[in-house]
Parts: C-alpha cells; structure tokens; sequence
C-alpha cells in the first residue's frame, strides 16, 4: 500500500471525504493542497528531498480565485508531474466524465486511474487505491460505461490541436508553426485548410467561430 500521498483538490468537503478514504486504508501520510502550483511545489520538495510522493489524487478543475496560478489545470498539473518524476502513481478524481477528456488523459500515458465523483465515488476510489498499489489500472463503473458508448465521437490529437490554438486566436501560419514545434503531424497549411473544412462539415458549422463554439459545448476541446 502506498506510504506518501499528495492529494490536489480545492474542495474542502472532497478533501474531508478522501481523508477518510485514506485512513481507512491505513495511510496516514498524506499532504492536502488546494492549488495546482502548490501541489507542485510540494512534489517538486519532496523530489529534492528524496523522499517522493507514492501517489497523487488529482481533481481536472480547480476554480480560479485571487491568487495568479501559473498551472490552472490537474490535467496540466499531472502532466508536469509526471514529466518531473516518471514513477509517481495517478489517479484522477473528478466530476468530468466526458469520453473525450477521459480517453485524452488514458492515452497520454499519465493516469492509472479515473474515478467519477458521483454518489459511489468514495467506494471507487477506495478500489482505485487499492488497484493502483499493486500496479493496476483502474476505471469507476460510471466511467468504463461512458468509454463503451456507440458511436462515440473522437478526435485525434491533430483535430483537436488545431482547433484549440484556433479558439485562442492563433492564425493558420501560426497553428502550422506550432504544429511543426510539438512534432504533430500533418502540419502543412493545406492539412490544416482541409480538416477545418471537413470538421465543419461534419459539426454542420458555418464558421470556425460556430465550429469552436459546438466543440466547446461538446467539451471536445
């Protein structure tokens, strides 16, 4: 069972729940933080210190108040960890259940499991613990029920790209400039046309602003 564990989650009433979750199971080490950049800068001491975290319990949305937080995502959050220290185990916790955002997390390699804050989550997390300690993977009920739906709409990391640096005013010089940055392919201005042309069609857009604004409400990006 794990020893340390890192707990990034703003709510205090889910913090209380998992507190419980985590004493139950006999771990008593465990740091609460409400903030994606103190959740790294813990993560980040306890590397320096060698004394690591086992496991990090990660909310994907953390509400924005006074405080300028540079990291503003758990997505991002688990994404930084995972880069800074390889061997620390993930599990997500969160309300957002939608395929698209549960199978982006799954295929970045990051996670090792997803569990869906609904009326059984504290039970699912407890069996998410307990799977991921010895080295398993682990999906709530409610969430491998949403991955199994027909006819589920998925984009690829290419589609998704262009569209999310469209949505934040970048031109189509300078999406194919970013594209070429991060290694996805294709990248070409023509490619980039194209599928813009084919995702409107296919989401019957008239506009990229009315193509952004359907995706958005399908939390496709």
């Amino acid at each position: 069972m794990f020893k340390k564990i890192l707990v990034a989650e703003d709510m205090d009433s889910i913090n209380q729940a998992v507190s419980l979750v985590l004493k139950d199971l006999g771990i008593t080490e465990v740091v609460h933080v409400q903030y994606c950049d103190q959740a790294w800068l813990k993560a980040k001491r306890a590397i320096q210190d060698n004394n690591h975290f086992d496991l990090l319990i990660c909310d994907l949305s953390f509400k924005q108040d006074y405080r300028d937080e540079k990291i503003t995502s758990g997505q991002e959050l688990i994404s930084i960890l995972k880069n800074e220290d390889p061997n620390l185990k993930v599990i997500v916790n969160s309300i957002e259940d939608h395929p698209q955002t549960v199978r982006d997390l799954w295929n970045s390699g990051n996670i090792d499991a997803y569990v869906c804050k609904d009326r059984n989550g504290l039970k699912d997390l407890k069996e998410a613990i307990k799977a991921v300690s010895k080295n398993k993977k682990y999906n709530s009920p409610s969430i491998e029920k949403a991955l199994k739906q027909k006819n589920l709409l998925s984009l690829n990391e290419f589609e998704i790209s262009i569209v999310k640096y469209l949505s934040n005013g970048y031109t189509q010089d300078e999406i194919e400039r970013e594209l070429k940055k991060k290694n996805i392919k294709p990248s070409s201005r023509s490619a980039i046309e194209k599928r813009l042309k084919e995702l409107r069609e296919e989401f019957k857009a008239n506009t990229n602003p009315h193509l952004i604004g359907i995706m958005k409400d399908l939390k496709l990006i």
